[in-house]
This record gives C-alpha cells, structure tokens and sequence, in this order.
C-alpha cells in the first residue's frame, strides 16, 4: 500500500488563489475550502490512494516562533483566507479523511513525523508526500519517501532531491540554513548562495563540518574566503537557522496506519455542503470509495 500525506495548509492557499471566492448560504466566504474539498475529493478518487491525512497549520504559527522573531507569522495573510483554516479542516474530515490540525508544530513537521513513521512499517510500499515545499526534501528516503507536487505533476525521489539541489536530503536543513529561505523567514548567511552552498555541502554534507579557515577547505568555489569568514562569524546563526528548517519527527499523531485508510465519507458531509453552499452530487463517489 501507499500512505498520502498531504499539506493541508498549502492546498488552501492554492484553492484561495487559484479558484474563485463563493459565500456561503450564510454570507461567509468559503471559495478556498470549496476547491481543496473539489482537490482532496480527486485526490482519493486515484487507485493508487487509500491511505491518507491531511496536515494545517491551524494557528499557523509554532515553537519556532518562540526561537526566532524573524520567523513567518500570519501577518499579511488575507483575512478571508485565515477564516477559513477552521472550516477547511472540519470539512476535510468531513469527506472523511484523517486530519492532522497542528498548534505547537507545523504541518510540515507533522508530515515529516507520518513520514517516518509510517516508512518504517512493513506493509507500507511508499510514502507520498504531496506538497511543492523544498523543507520535506529532508523526508526523501529512495524510492520509499517521495514528494509529490500536485500542481505539476512532479515527483522528487532521493535521486530527484541530489538533481535538484546537488545535495541529499539530509542536507537539506544546512541548505536552507546558509541559502536562507524568505517564505519562512529564514535570512541565511551573507553571500552564500544555491550554487556555492550545495557545492560545499556535497562534500562536507553538514555546516558544522565546515572549516572555519578556507585554507582547510578540501573543496573549490568562488568567493570561498568570503563565504568561510561570514560562516565563522555566524555560526551561532547558522545553528539557529539550521534549527529552524529542521522538521521535528517527535509530533505526538494519535492516528495509526489503519486509522489513515479511507473508509468513504462522515455522516456530516451532506450537512458540511449545506453549510457551504457546495453540490452534494460532487461527493457521492466518495461513498463507494471504501479502500483497503
């Protein structure tokens, strides 16, 4: 079997911007939680897909806020959009799938935790995570753990990560640590960049690893003196940082593997599309879709 682990907050994000607003009989807007039900509903109607959650972020931020006050927060989210987070959630598990609603944690670090988790059970083949996200990289195991972004059809096994950022995935979180990452407000060190910091890593594979004095560098690139002296006088930095992209495994998810197969929708999904003003009609395949 294969276990689909999806980015629950993304899908959200996409649905808001990507399809149009709708109100509900009640005036509310709901046109987001409308397309991820519409998203999630394809999703399941896939062969391949029968055992699944669904992780959000449902405060959006986490403890990594309390490390860093750089860190992304809601600000500058629309309005509109942040009302939904609630909605969507009681609407995803209203179509009947697991729901991982994430307080102290993210959704990615819920998604890494199902990840491990379930790839060390015999009877899974693979795990799918379906989201775009560069941080669950790190969650690539072979063939066994793989990304899956949805909106371009693009699959990244272990062999995919090394052709995408010429590192492995454990490489990932010193990635993002030197490189910065400006989505979750990560700055990074002055002057390392994509191309210098996987060259670097490729060889040293951590930050810690990396030698202070260039003159003990064992691997080439431009600018290295640069880039070995702004290492050196941030490390405390880096280690935060590194920190920060580093997805937690430890999330305490109640469900196990047979919790995660989908056994067709609640009894309150007709009553969740009364609520939103959405079509029953476009679920009702989801009553024969009780898969093993």
């Amino acid at each position: 079997m294969k276990v689909h682990l999806v980015d629950g907050t993304f899908e959200l994000f996409r649905a808001y911007y990507g399809v149009p607003g709708a109100t509900s009989p009640k005036g509310v807007e709901v046109g987001a939680t409308r397309g991820l039900m519409r998203s999630m509903a394809a999703l399941l109607s896939q062969p391949d897909v029968s055992h699944v959650a669904v992780a959000f972020d449902s405060v959006v931020e986490s403890f990594r806020n309390d490390l860093f006050d750089g860190y992304k927060t809601g600000e500058g989210m629309e309005p509109e959009l942040f009302a939904q987070f609630p909605i969507a959630e009681r609407a995803i598990a209203a179509l009947g799938m697991t729901v991982w609603g994430m307080v102290k944690f993210e959704a990615d670090d819920g998604l890494a935790t199902g990840a491990a988790r379930f790839a060390a059970d015999d009877r899974v083949e693979q795990v799918v995570l379906c989201s775009p996200d560069k941080d669950l990289c790190q969650c690539v195991q072979g063939d066994r753990v793989i990304t899956h972004d949805r909106i371009r059809d693009r699959w990244l096994n272990e062999a995919g990560v090394h052709e995408k950022f010429g590192i492995g995935p454990a490489s990932i979180p010193d990635y993002l640590a030197l490189v910065g990452d400006t989505a979750d407000g990560i700055p990074g060190i002055p002057r390392w960049g994509a191309k210098s910091t996987a060259t670097v890593l490729a060889h040293y594979q951590h930050l810690e690893a990396i030698p202070d004095d260039v003159a003990d560098w064992a691997v080439k690139v431009r600018g290295a003196a640069t880039l070995a002296a702004n290492l050196a006088e941030a490390r405390e930095e880096a280690a935060l940082y590194k920190k920060l992209a580093t997805l937690r495994t430890d999330v305490p998810l109640e469900e196990s593997l047979d919790d995660l197969r989908y056994a067709g929708p609640g009894d309150n999904l007709w009553e969740m599309c009364d609520e939103l003003g959405e079509s029953v009609e476009r679920f009702e395949r989801l009553s024969r879709l009780k898969k093993g």
